[in-house]
């Protein structure tokens, strides 16, 4: 297996040690890891981690290889080579579909993560009864990791009236409170400009921010921007371009209808979320604009911003294209995350000492084995004649 590692989780994603190396060696199978540029020296150390932890279990030393650079050309023949069994990539979307194309041209598995928008959804029951407590979560969560959670809300979407302009005014307010960020690379404000200026050619205006950040560090002004649901509906690709930072898009519907019309036309993400009241004044729209919404993220969530993910064996930090490249997998949450580098095998009257151990009548240790319907930690029992 190989495993690009992103550069906003150096630590959880490193293609060293992260989530998909984990999952990778849990499923038996020898990693090459390539280091993401901005964190070279990090991956190094948890090489040298890895390197021990070989030794200590009696491992081959190749079982865990670390390539430091590569050009984009060798990288597309890796991903396609016959020795290869799969590939999990996490980074832009641009540099995921190459590989992509690459690995599907030699029919080897390829599990991406691109990008997302993770779409918020504020009901006007929701607004009415806590407009000012939702504009400090979303603040909050636009703004953690200086915007750089691949589940970072990039857009907002309510119905227009006097209740969401001040609702816009507050967010713009707490915004332009709050200290900016540290972006992960020097060219990350470029990266967000050019969205930005996609976004305003296509119809968006710029309420708050929108200029890069002087030294001592690469940052950029936490930045508002908002469109009216009509031009979002006629510009829809180029208004979800992500703007990888602390920015956000607030769109404005005109009624009810445009509101459900904006859920049937976003592109796929890693979540989406939905604010109602307390009293079921929401919960007729809510049905509608979940419907829509289920079959476009990986994680549908109730009045809770997306940012947090829990590391648990519910979680599916998945979702349709563009968020990845398959929607029936996860990079987030054991066992289902390892069963992107596991391949079927079966054994049909092959003889018992022929067998693997973890299939001989024997268990080989305490391994739970499903038999005949049934999972269990005993022995295999020889059947009555």
């Amino acid at each position: 297996m190989i495993v690009f590692g992103p550069n906003n989780f150096p630590f959880a994603f490193n293609a060293m040690l992260g989530g998909d190396f984990a999952a990778a060696i849990a499923a038996g199978n020898p990693v090459i890891a390539k280091a993401h540029p901005a964190h070279l020296s990090t991956t190094r150390l948890l090489a040298q981690a890895a390197s021990e932890a070989l030794v200590a279990i009696d491992l081959p030393p190749a079982t865990v290889q670390l390539i430091y650079a590569l050009p984009p050309e060798l990288g597309l023949e890796l991903v396609a080579h016959p020795d290869l069994g799969a590939t999990a990539f996490t980074g832009s979307r641009r540099a995921g579909l190459r590989l992509k194309a690459a690995a599907d041209r030699a029919g080897k598995p390829i599990y991406l993560e691109l990008s997302a928008i993770n779409p918020v959804f504020i009901l006007p029951g929701a607004l009415r009864e806590r407009a000012s407590a939702i504009a400090r979560e979303l603040a909050t969560s636009c703004t953690m990791g200086s915007g750089q959670f691949c589940t970072k809300p990039g857009v907002s979407v309510l119905i227009a009236g006097s209740e969401a302009e001040a609702f816009r005014a507050e967010l713009g307010s707490l915004l332009a409170a709050a200290p900016a960020g540290t972006l992960l690379a020097a060219q990350g404000a470029g990266q967000i400009q050019a969205s930005l200026a996609l976004w305003t050619r296509h119809g968006a205006q710029l309420d708050q921010g929108g200029k890069p950040v002087a030294a001592p560090a690469f940052g950029f002004e936490n930045t508002l921007a908002s469109v009216s649901g009509k031009q979002f509906l006629e510009h829809a690709d180029a208004l979800q371009t992500e703007a990888f930072g602390p920015v956000h898009l607030l769109v404005l519907a005109e009624h009810a209808g445009e509101l459900e019309s904006i859920a049937a036309r976003l592109e796929g993400s890693l979540t989406g979320s939905v604010y109602t009241d307390s009293q079921g004044q929401d919960d007729a729209q809510y049905e509608r604009i979940a419907a829509r919404l289920r079959t476009r993220v990986g994680r549908l969530l109730n009045d809770k911003m997306p940012t947090g993910v829990a590391v648990s064996a519910a979680m599916n930090h998945g979702g349709p294209y563009p968020a990845t490249g398959h929607p029936g997998f996860t990079s987030v949450g054991l066992p289902s995350s390892i069963l992107r580098f596991t391949a079927l095998h079966c054994y049909d009257q092959v003889r018992e000492p022929r067998l693997p151990p973890e299939l001989r009548d024997r268990n080989p240790g305490k391994l739970w084995r499903r038999i005949d319907g049934e999972w269990t930690q005993a022995d295999v029992s020889p059947k009555a004649s």
